[in-house]
């Protein structure tokens, strides 16, 4: 373990705004369960019959059901108390962490001039940050993961970290497991022989789900890559304190800097439904092209509307293209994802597919069950289930 200070503890909330810290969370938990359960109980009383009766059958698409419930009060009051809780997520923590700043930033050199753990950070200021970031407030983020705010800034890094700790606070079974572990665990039993000796996680951000899969994976040569230098800087603080050895740089994915054949596994974390059917196309092939043969991509997202329940579903899950800052979400979940894989060089037979419960939220012989397909897991909801998607090449 480092001797250096870890930077996520310089995070020390007053009483007033651990409180306030507490209360969105609780909140976040009422309107995306709760409320949410009572407006589908209003849409299966109410909305659906009329529909039917009006057109002889029950919807058929999400947006079929978004045109019904876009009128309705309890969707109204639903999604906008949901959009304010988004924005009070991050603002619940702005103001300790402009009050810490300066001391997050001297941690952060420490760790960058010590390099205990022997990371590396890599940062390039002429890098090309995508309009994407720079023109959004990507989840209603003020300043998204690039603003820099004063020299050596890890503010971003730091309001995303604690930031969607708020999130997802109220949700009890996002306490242990996440993305990062539930997929690796999932690799794990489902491909007992693969043993990757070298990882590059696409998107970082703070680097958390790319830590769940190296403590499954251990020993690899890592590295996480994001446009966000404010991330980079707070993420490689917290893997030096952590004692994990990994590299960041400062790239953007549609153009990596590292030769062919490189990695045996890429990943990414919610990222693709951020970004252009466009620039997803180049980013997948430049995955293609830094994996070694017989290496894997896998990346976790939302499950396409292919693969959702009903309707319903897929207009509940289409809410953040409308209202979190997220214009790429509706196109992503719509794409033939495997024909993607196709387009920038894999071999269909290659494609691989999942959906799996939250990884610690389960007990391991249920979650083993479902790997293996022996079981049904949960809807891809809250993060009870994650959905992955990927290929050999």
């Amino acid at each position: 373990m480092s001797n250096i200070k870890n930077i996520e503890t310089v995070f020390d909330p007053t009483h007033d705004e651990a409180a306030r810290q507490r209360y969105v969370s609780v909140l976040r938990k009422r309107i995306l369960l709760d409320y949410a359960r009572d407006m589908k109980t209003v849409y299966d009383h109410a909305i659906e019959p009329r529909f039917v009766r009006k057109n002889g059958r029950k919807p058929k698409t999400g947006n079929e059901v978004r045109k019904e419930m876009l009128v309705q009060p309890i969707f109204q009051e639903w999604s906008a108390l949901r959009h304010n809780a988004q924005l009070m997520t991050w603002w619940s923590v702005q103001p300790e962490i402009e009050r810490k700043l300066p001391e997050m930033i001297q941690v952060a050199k420490d760790a960058s001039d010590a390099n205990p753990a022997g990371g590396s950070l890599r940062l390039d200021a002429n890098v090309d940050i995508p309009q994407t970031v720079t023109e959004l407030d990507v989840h209603l983020m003020p300043g998204c993961f690039h603003s820099e705010h004063v020299a050596d800034d890890v503010a971003q890094g730091a309001v995303y970290h604690h930031g969607t700790r708020v999130f997802s606070g109220g949700l009890a079974h996002r306490h242990r497991g996440g993305w990062g572990a539930t997929a690796a665990n999932a690799l794990r039993i489902k491909y007992p022989t693969f043993r990757p000796k070298t990882y590059l996680d696409l998107g970082c951000t703070v680097g958390r789900e790319m830590f769940s899969v190296m403590d499954v994976y251990p020993g690899m040569e890592s590295h996480g890559i994001d446009v966000g230098a404010p991330c980079l800087r707070y993420a490689h603080a917290l893997a030096e304190a952590t004692g994990r050895k990994v590299h960041f740089s400062q790239q953007n994915a549609e153009a990596l800097d590292f030769p062919d054949n490189t990695f045996d596994l890429v990943t990414s974390s919610f990222f693709f439904h951020e970004i252009s059917v466009k620039s997803s196309a180049k980013i997948l092939a430049e995955a293609y092209r830094v994996l070694k043969p017989g290496g894997l991509m896998i990346n976790q997202e939302l499950p396409p509307v292919s693969l959702v329940s009903g309707p319903y579903e897929d207009f509940v899950l289409d809410w953040d293209a409308y209202y979190n800052n997220e214009p790429f979400y509706y196109q992503f979940r719509h794409q033939d994802l495997q024909k993607k894989f196709v387009d920038a060089g894999f071999k269909a037979k290659n494609y691989v597919q999942f959906r799996v419960p939250n990884y610690g939220t389960w007990s391991d012989d249920l979650f083993a069950a479902c790997v293996r397909g022996d079981a049904v897991p949960p809807e891809v909801s809250n993060g009870q289930a994650w959905f992955s998607f990927g290929a050999w090449k």
